[in-house]
């Protein structure tokens, strides 16, 4: 029947199809954030925290990585009215041709590792307050490191409300290990905290923290304004990139984005930010929403939910709503997934992790059962927020399916 799918859970027996599935459902952001305040007094990391390890990517190629900081003097920032430019830092992974005498890069910059720390006890996460270094963990991508020459497609990814953009490291430095170049965008005001090379008049420190209090589903007004300054972020990174011979990267980076295979993905937010982002821009040929709302929150007590266009116009290029199956609020959220999959033909497939929460999509994956085993959080805090599938399971089976589905949808030009 046109516009349907079908609905099934994914396991080992099933991540081989798994991005030929059904009908699912979705949820926004890593939730609300509580703002940090102040800077002054971070805390430091204190001798024998828990120091966690991302699992090692699998492609055959060695990954490179890095750091870029764009400016869109076009808006001003969404959050702050005092910043008259819209700042934004971004995360490059790509095929590197050799990582000689370089050091693995962190999966999070030292300083937003710290406050990330400090913020998210404070947030619908609750991670531990003590005893984890998060400033230890470190990726297995190399800073700077020379390309790899040749034409790779190029991935852009948004990572849930409120988190940083280093919580997406597993996944992206595993797509780069298979060929493509990946393109992980922060959104200062809303990430827990993000980086900046250097300070500006406009913003005296070098870090800067959300300002999200609760969960931004809750919060109407802030919910808006998240989804539309993402859109508006991810906009301007396409844009750039399609002059990346004037961004700062390394030499002979430019030349290998293959920009005729452009896909998106992201998490939460991001995946409802990335999903409208394809359905307006033609330059983007296929797209991962992983658990991202496709509706605004209702503005009032018993109004209606406010559909984003895509869930009234559909859409006309491959997209893969992934989902998780323990996700709370999967009954509320199935309608802009129906809706978008109802209106889009055979274009729209989609599918849950058995036995998953909502952040089975990000680094927390692996790094939770740890924390764990450390007894520094119990089952059941581990098992709300990514379920009790083991990582062993979950990685290997996300990785498998947003990779499987960009190399079948962005193979050819």
């Amino acid at each position: 029947m046109r516009g349907m799918t079908y609905d099934f859970l994914m396991s080992r027996r099933t991540v081989a199809k798994s991005f030929l599935a059904g009908s699912a459902a979705l949820s926004v952001g890593a939730g609300g954030r509580a703002h940090a305040g102040s800077r002054a007094g971070a805390p430091a990391q204190a001798p024998g925290d828990v120091a966690l390890a991302l699992p090692r990517p699998t492609g055959r190629h060695r990954v490179g990585c890095q750091p870029v900081y764009l400016v869109d003097d076009s808006r001003r920032d969404p959050w702050d009215p005092a910043i008259p430019v819209r700042e934004l830092m971004l995360t490059v992974f790509y095929p590197a041709r050799d990582v000689t005498g370089l050091a693995p890069a962190p999966q999070m910059p030292p300083q937003a590792a710290t406050w990330f720390g400090r913020i998210t006890p404070l947030t619908p996460l609750h991670l531990p307050a003590a005893g984890v270094d998060w400033g230890a963990t470190r990726s297995h991508a190399f800073e700077g490191a020379p390309p790899l020459p040749g034409r790779w497609p190029v991935l852009v990814h948004s990572p849930g409300g409120g988190d940083p953009r280093g919580l997406g490291t597993s996944l992206a430095e595993d797509l780069a290990s298979h060929g493509a170049v990946v393109v992980s965008v922060d959104h200062p005001g809303d990430a827990a905290a993000v980086e900046f090379p250097d300070v500006k008049p406009y913003r005296t420190d070098t870090v800067r923290t959300t300002v999200f209090r609760g969960d931004p589903r809750d919060q109407p007004a802030v919910a808006r304004t998240m989804i539309d300054a993402r859109i508006a972020d991810l906009r301007c990174v396409l844009d750039r990139l399609g002059h990346a011979a004037d961004l700062p990267l390394p030499h002979g980076l430019a030349e290998t984005l293959d920009l005729r295979r452009l896909g998106v993905y992201g998490h939460s937010a991001g995946g409802s930010a990335v999903t409208e982002v394809m359905y307006e821009d033609r330059r983007v040929r296929a797209g991962i929403n992983l658990e991202g709302y496709l509706d605004h929150p209702p503005s009032a007590p018993g109004a209606a939910a406010q559909p984003f266009p895509v869930t009234t116009g559909g859409v006309d290029r491959p997209l893969l709503l992934l989902g998780s199956e323990r996700f709370d609020r999967r009954e509320e959220l199935d309608r802009s997934w129906s809706a978008v999959a109802a209106l889009s033909d055979r274009w729209v497939r989609s599918a849950r992790v058995a036995d998953a929460d909502h952040w089975v999509f990000t680094d927390l994956a692996a790094m939770l059962p740890r924390l764990q085993a450390a007894g520094l959080m119990t089952a059941a805090e581990r098992n709300v927020l990514i379920g009790t599938v083991e990582p062993t399971v979950a990685v290997p089976l996300v990785r498998r399916t947003v990779r499987r589905f960009f190399a079948r949808h962005l193979s050819g030009h």
